[in-house]
């Protein structure tokens, strides 16, 4: 079976022309070797029929991958992990503050600040020497989600809502730079037509290209707890309602996994796996 001419079925419930290339570079991008990638990919190919669902294909793949090195298995699953942040938003909201702290911002999350008419809690300031951020998140916890261009339109009368506030009351070092919209998912065309027009920063998952939040999460290093294959999903749970997001929390607050009752041996497991997603980027550059 030729695989450029099988049907694949998306998360969408669209059919599809699929390739295996488009799985191998995304095994590629997560630090897997090519002779693991060929295997990988041989074995994929020799179970694929048609109408199969990309989930499934991605699954296949995550599980083979799991098989030869669970670390990498986790960074493959990155954007899976991302979508099982919710249902709130409020941890994909520190988690994006995380990524900025990094980068040598100060972060506040779920600030309220005043504008000229009303209040607004903004899900994340940042500020780094004279530039201010008011960013907002937009969290979907379903695949095939896009951010129209209503989110930009309401996130832009916010910021200008403050920024009038702060303008009216000269007050320079309470005013916003920069108004951005965050997202896991993409962005819509005329959504990103709308930001370029009014001078919003979008970030999506692939967004803008080659820098987006899934190359500033690989570069950083700052993975979330939901990308371990160890964690059950209730464990995960149970840590992002501590504000445990991030891998290196974990090692950091390691204390949370004796409220769980995890052994000890699972939990040095466990706890190698976090230690060693926090310094896969050094490995890569």
């Amino acid at each position: 079976m030729n695989s450029t001419d099988l049907k694949i079925t998306t998360a969408s419930g669209e059919k599809t022309n699929f390739s295996l290339e488009k799985i191998g570079r995304s095994l590629k991008k997560s630090g897997a070797d090519e002779a693991s990638i060929r295997q990988i990919l041989h074995t994929i190919e020799s179970e694929l029929y048609e109408g199969i669902s990309t989930r499934e294909v991605y699954n296949r793949a995550f599980e083979l991958l799991k098989e030869k090195d669970s670390v990498l298995a986790s960074r493959y699953k990155l954007k899976k992990a991302i979508y099982e942040l919710g249902p709130t938003g409020y941890p994909f909201e520190k988690f994006v503050g995380a990524l900025l702290a990094h980068t040598g911002y100060k972060v506040e999350v779920g600030k309220v600040v005043q504008g000229i008419c009303v209040t607004h809690e903004v899900d994340v300031v940042a500020q780094k020497d004279k530039v201010k951020l008011f960013i907002e998140c937009k969290f979907h916890s379903e695949q095939g989600r896009y951010c129209n261009v209503k989110i930009p339109l309401y996130i832009h009368s916010r910021f200008r809502d403050i920024e009038n506030h702060y303008r009216a009351k000269h007050d320079p070092e309470e005013f916003f730079n920069e108004g951005w919209v965050v997202t896991n998912t993409r962005f819509t065309s005329d959504a990103v037509q709308y930001a370029k027009c009014v001078g919003l920063t979008l970030l999506g998952w692939d967004f803008p290209k080659g820098a987006g939040l899934k190359e500033r999460i690989d570069h950083a290093g700052l993975y979330p707890i939901t990308v371990s294959t160890l964690l059950s999903r209730r464990e995960k749970e149970f840590l992002l309602s501590r504000d445990v997001v991030l891998c290196q929390d974990l090692v950091k607050d390691k204390f949370f996994l004796d409220h769980l009752g995890v052994s000890e041996t699972r939990k040095k497991k466990i706890l190698k796996e976090m230690r060693m997603l926090c310094t896969v980027q050094k490995k890569d550059e």
